[in-house]
């Protein structure tokens, strides 16, 4: 974390709200830097997994990688909505999703193999398996959600960290993206949302059959390994 990450971070965690213990904010940029680094080792093993696929089945699963932290208004704003205590410990026992990677694949299959790859690792841990691709959400909404668990090695030995990792296909990502402006960042009347909302489930479906119909071709003509079922927790 650069020196003027550190410095965002404490300025914004001294504005944004005067509840949390201030003996506590250099504990709090540490566990940021420790989430930091749980995200960069799982980021690590996927780069080195799309890179096996490229050598192995002249494919590469992964078309690129989006990696966020929680911004300090989201982490207390979520203890806040959770009514959790506004402590350190509050966040390391309660929320895991701090650290965050979204892991954009070309095909389903895809995103079940390297899901299990991944998963396979014997320095990780499946903490929490979510699979919105076969059961999606009453909004359309497809994706597989794993939280991980992965050792950070710091001087005082391994700190096990977890990392939500979303792993989607290129055509549910922008059908998310799309529908996360409509949900979070439009100011439309009623009408014209709930029109919105159906065309995007209506999206959702056709999208869903393209996918498949895509996926048969892909199989057809490329021998990567074909998975259908999301890590076990």
């Amino acid at each position: 974390m650069s020196s003027s990450d550190l410095e965002a971070r404490l300025e914004a965690l001294d504005k944004a709200h005067n509840g949390f213990p201030q003996e506590e904010i250099p504990q709090f940029v540490d566990l940021m830097q420790v989430y930091e680094g749980a995200m960069f080792e799982i980021s690590t093993k996927l780069d080195i997994l799309d890179s096996e696929f490229q050598v192995r089945f002249s494919h590469d699963p992964i078309h690129h990688l989006e990696r966020r932290l929680k911004s300090v208004n989201s982490i207390i704003g979520k203890l806040e909505r959770k009514e959790l205590p506004m402590t350190i410990e509050s966040i390391k026992d309660n929320l895991f999703d701090v650290a965050g990677i979204r892991v954009i694949c070309n095909y389903r299959d895809d995103v079940y193999s390297v899901s299990n790859y991944l998963s396979a690792q014997s320095d990780i841990q499946v903490l929490r398996v979510k699979d919105y691709i076969k059961t999606p959400k009453q909004n359309g909404y497809r994706s597989l959600h794993v939280i991980y668990a992965v050792p950070v090695f710091l001087s005082s030995g391994p700190h096990y960290t977890p990392v939500e990792v979303q792993f989607r296909t290129i055509a549910m990502d922008y059908w998310a993206s799309l529908e996360h402006a409509l949900r979070y960042k439009s100011d439309l009347p009623d009408a014209r949302f709930e029109e919105h909302s159906q065309t995007l489930l209506d999206c959702a479906r056709s999208l869903q059959n393209v996918e498949s119909q895509m996926q048969n071709i892909h199989r057809d003509i490329n021998g990567a390994p074909q998975v259908e079922d999301a890590p076990q927790s």
